[in-house]
C-alpha cells in the first residue's frame, strides 16, 4: 500500500513539475516515459494565405485575416471582446489565452477600418437586444461577482457574437454568446477544399503562417515569442519550416547547375 501512495505522490509532483515549471501538461500516466512524436507546423506561403482569404467571405473572412494577421488561436479570437481592440494604440489584447495569461499582439492597419465598420453592427444587435429585455453576456467569474451589471456593457460584447440567442448551461440564463468555433472551423474546411491545397490545412495553419512569415521577415524570435503567447522554446519549431526550406542551406544539386 505505501508503495502504491509513493508512486502517486511522485506521479502528483511531476505534474506539478511539467504543469506549472514547464508548462507542459501531461497527458496520460505514461507521459514521461513515452518519446511523443514532434510533427512540423503546416505552413501556407503567403499565396496560399491570399487565396484561402479569396474562398472566404465577410465575417469568417475577418476572422481568418486577424488569425493570420495577429497569430490568434481560433478560440482566441471567438472570445474577443469589444474593449479588447485597442484603435488607437493599434494592439489586440488576448485575454486567458492558454495558460490562463493575458498578452498583446498587433492590430494590423488594413483591419482597423474594417473592424470599426463591423462594430457597428454588433453596436445594432446589442441595442436589439437590450430592447428585447436581454443584452447580458457572460463575464469572467472573479469580475461578474466585482460588478454583474458590467454584462450589459457594451465593452464587454463579445466581437463576434452568434446569431441567435442560446440558454447558458452554466446559469440557465438565456443571452447571446459569440461565435461556435466549430461551425466556424466547418466553414474554413470547405474553404480549404475549394482551394485544393495539398496538404493538410487547418485553421491553425494561419497561426503557424503568422509566425514563420515574421521569421522569414527578420523579426526576432523572442518577439514572435511573445506575440504568440509561447513560455518557452517551443517557438524554435518554426526556424524549421522557413520558406527556403532545409534551414535556408541550398542543396548542392541545385549547386550543380
Amino acid at each position: 500500500m505505501s508503495g502504491e501512495f509513493d508512486r502517486a505522490r511522485q506521479y502528483s509532483h511531476r505534474m506539478f513539475l511539467y504543469e506549472v515549471v514547464i508548462e507542459r501538461p501531461l497527458s496520460r500516466v505514461d507521459a514521461l516515459r513515452a518519446n511523443r512524436p514532434k510533427r512540423l507546423p503546416i505552413v501556407l506561403s503567403q499565396d496560399e494565405v491570399r487565396r484561402l482569404f479569396n474562398e472566404l467571405s465577410g465575417v469568417h473572412q475577418m476572422i481568418a485575416r486577424l488569425m493570420y494577421g495577429c497569430g490568434l488561436r481560433l478560440l482566441e479570437c471567438m472570445r474577443l471582446r469589444v474593449k479588447d481592440l485597442e484603435f488607437d494604440l493599434g494592439q489586440i489584447i488576448v485575454r486567458e489565452g492558454k495558460g490562463d495569461k493575458d498578452r498583446r499582439t498587433m492590430l494590423p492597419q488594413i483591419l482597423r477600418e474594417p473592424l470599426r465598420e463591423h462594430l457597428t453592427s454588433v453596436y445594432s444587435l446589442h441595442g436589439v437586444d437590450l430592447n428585447a429585455g436581454f443584452g447580458a453576456v457572460y463575464l469572467p467569474y472573479a469580475f461578474a461577482r466585482k460588478d454583474a451589471s458590467a454584462a450589459t456593457d457594451l465593452e464587454w460584447q463579445y466581437v463576434f457574437p452568434s446569431s441567435r440567442l442560446s440558454v447558458d448551461p452554466r446559469t440557465n440564463i438565456k443571452r447571446r454568446h459569440h461565435l461556435d468555433e466549430n461551425a466556424v472551423n466547418r466553414v474554413f474546411a470547405k474553404a480549404t477544399e475549394r482551394v485544393k491545397f495539398t496538404k493538410r490545412v487547418t485553421s491553425h495553419s494561419l497561426r503557424h503562417s503568422f509566425a514563420t512569415h515574421l521569421l522569414e521577415s527578420g523579426t526576432d524570435i523572442r518577439t514572435i515569442q511573445e506575440l504568440l503567447g509561447h513560455a518557452d522554446v517551443e517557438t524554435m519549431i518554426y526556424t524549421h519550416v522557413l520558406s527556403k526550406g532545409g534551414r535556408g542551406v541550398p542543396s548542392p544539386l541545385d549547386q550543380l547547375g
